[in-house]
């Protein structure tokens, strides 16, 4: 079998496929390019092998390798000469010959193309999860929309478009349900407004799933004719792919019990757009739609490797302890999902946390615990400020929105022999920074030394110390007069540098609002837009244009030199793109890219 490999990977080895019969229908000639496909083996692309696996799954196609008269020639000539016997009688000679040749065709041929199938399928799967990772990295790490109340619309025609209010800090406002594709529209108008006036609601989020651009259209004239004002109302298009699935999971469940499960799916759209972070990890992530068929690959590689995004992203970001759920808590380090719970139980008992140290006081977490996940957890001011406002105007309404919200802050009394513990209740700066609560004494060292407070953490005066403590003494010096090692000291350095709201992704390019539309039926070849990139493949990137349809940037419409730093395009990147050519019966738009913004 060595043989006959070393040939085939010598060699001309290809992979065709052909449609299976002309009876067999293909939705949108989905895979009208592989009717008549051919191609070596060596230059076969990942996205080419996939589409061929599914085609031949659905029994669209035919699939079929091929290996080259020449290097099978080669073979047999290869076996003769090993096992024929030089000076042999030519019955014994054809039997051997005939052993050679039904071997071969019997069995040799059959596991080399199973083998060859089997290596293309492994690399394209790789290839994919490594696509979807990169994907998934970039969609996690969208910025967030903070401090807006956001009204999160979930599209639908029969059953009325659901609708969510959330605060700044996603608890539920109000929840509705607005019919406005039929006769009824026209009276749920008043509705929407009275809804947006009273909580002073300007900014929309909604979902892109069935009816979305009708539902955009809606809003849009309405926006464009005043009738929001005073509000200066826009609106976002927020991929909804996993939120119906979200909807009706146990976590769901758990999360908003009381809830309609109909209207959780519209309060997954608006959090995604408050913090996309916080709402996705909730969901598992094939189901967000970012890859390229993932639903073909192996369940337990994918959910490997994006496990491992998901950790990655949450490290990077960090999580405010006061406004973060339990999934996101139990992808942190040393977090398991009973400690999460515990967490999330303590903060509905006694409040708001004020300092990492009270982490210390929940039973169940240990001081091992608290060192792993202590340097990952932050406390934000602004956040327990909201809270105590949130908590303070709810009770001075006599409705209750009970199981309705993120978070809790009602104080009760413990019993847990923890809770005795003596731990501060005043906000610690360094609690907002990167910094680990072991480092702290480094760190007060450090801010002794440079004739610096806390409260100085993240402005001018406090970089312009530490550049001058550093060209002073030099980082070995510094390290060595405090203590500590290089890394953990230059942790600390940027934990003070860092703005105390300093956050990765503010990096990546925010959402893309809108106040109006167009129609697919505007675009012209030539037409130069601008757009969100919504995911991207071996082939290319797709791009939403606001026309409905994501467009398509080939690889060959997309010079290296127009990306930004030679950097690949990832989701969220906006991009400005021209129109190459429509395809408006078979939905397709081709783009080329003309530069990213």
């Amino acid at each position: 079998m060595s043989k006959i490999r070393e040939l085939c990977s010598q060699g001309y080895v290809t992979i065709n496929s052909s449609k299976k019969s002309k009876n067999v229908a293909d939705e949108n000639a989905k895979f009208e390019r592989y009717y008549d496909f051919t191609c070596t083996v060596r230059n076969v692309r990942p996205h080419q092998v996939l589409a061929m696996n599914r085609g031949e799954s659905l029994k669209i196609l035919t699939i079929k390798v091929e290996i080259a008269q020449n290097i099978v020639k080669s073979f047999k000539t290869w076996c003769n000469d090993r096992w024929v016997p030089k000076f042999c009688n030519h019955i014994v000679k054809g039997f051997i010959q005939n052993c050679i040749e039904d071997g071969y065709l019997r069995l040799i041929q059959p596991i080399i193309v199973r083998q060859t199938r089997s290596e293309l399928t492994k690399k394209a799967e790789n290839a994919s999860i490594e696509v979807f990772s990169h994907n998934l990295k970039r969609l996690l790490l969208t910025p967030p929309v903070r401090g807006k109340v956001v009204m999160g619309v979930d599209p639908g025609y029969r059953h009325g478009c659901k609708i969510a209010v959330m605060s700044p800090l996603g608890n539920i406002l109000s929840t509705d349900v607005i019919y406005i594709h039929d006769n009824r529209k026209h009276a749920d108008k008043a509705r929407i407004k009275s809804l947006l006036v009273k909580y002073s609601c300007e900014t929309l989020a909604i979902g892109n799933g069935t009816a979305c651009r009708e539902t955009e259209s809606f809003f849009s004239s309405m926006i464009q004719a005043g009738f929001f004002l005073p509000l200066n109302v826009m609106y976002c298009i927020v991929d909804e792919s996993g939120a119906s699935i979200y909807s009706v999971s146990d976590e769901a469940t758990k999360e908003l019990p009381n809830l309609d499960s109909n209207l959780r799916s519209a309060v997954s759209i608006g959090r995604r757009l408050q913090d996309p972070l916080i709402e996705l990890v909730k969901i598992e992530p094939k189901h967000l739609g970012v890859g390229m068929y993932q639903h073909d690959i192996s369940a337990t590689n994918l959910k490997g490797a994006l496990d491992s995004v998901v950790e990655e992203c949450v490290s990077f970001v960090g999580v405010d302890l006061n406004v973060c759920n339990e999934s996101l808590l139990r992808r942190i380090a040393g977090v398991s999902s009973s400690k999460a719970g515990k967490i999330i139980q303590w903060r509905n008992e006694k409040g708001s946390f004020t300092n990492r140290e009270q982490l210390k006081t929940i039973k169940g977490l240990g001081p091992k615990t608290f060192e792993q996940c202590a340097g990952f957890v932050r406390i934000n001011p602004q956040t327990v400020q909201r809270i105590r406002q949130e908590e303070e105007s709810e009770s001075e309404q006599s409705s209750s929105t009970k199981g309705k919200k993120r978070k809790a802050g009602t104080s009760r009394s413990s019993k847990s022999k923890k809770a005795k513990l003596e731990i501060p209740t005043t906000i610690n700066p360094l609690d907002m920074t990167c910094i680990h609560p072991e480092s702290y004494h480094i760190t007060e060292k450090l801010l002794e030394k440079i004739n610096a407070s806390v409260t100085e953490i993240g402005l001018a005066c406090m970089r312009t110390k530490l550049s001058q403590t550093v060209g002073q003494t030099g980082m070995d010096s510094l390290a060595s007069e405090l203590e500590v090692g290089m890394p953990t000291l230059q942790l600390i350095m940027d934990g003070l540098k860092q703005p105390l709201d300093y956050d990765i992704r503010t990096a990546y390019e925010k959402p893309l609002f809108r106040q109006g539309l167009m129609s697919v039926n505007d675009l012209q070849i030539g037409t130069v837009l601008t757009g969100r990139v919504g995911n991207v493949v071996h082939f290319g990137a797709f791009v939403d244009i606001g026309v409905g349809k994501d467009g398509l940037i080939h690889t060959s419409s997309m010079p290296f030199y127009r990306l930004q730093n030679g950097k690949p395009l990832g989701p969220g990147d906006k991009v400005q793109v021209k129109v190459i050519k429509l395809e408006i019966n078979k939905g397709r738009i081709a783009l080329e890219l003309l530069a990213v913004l």
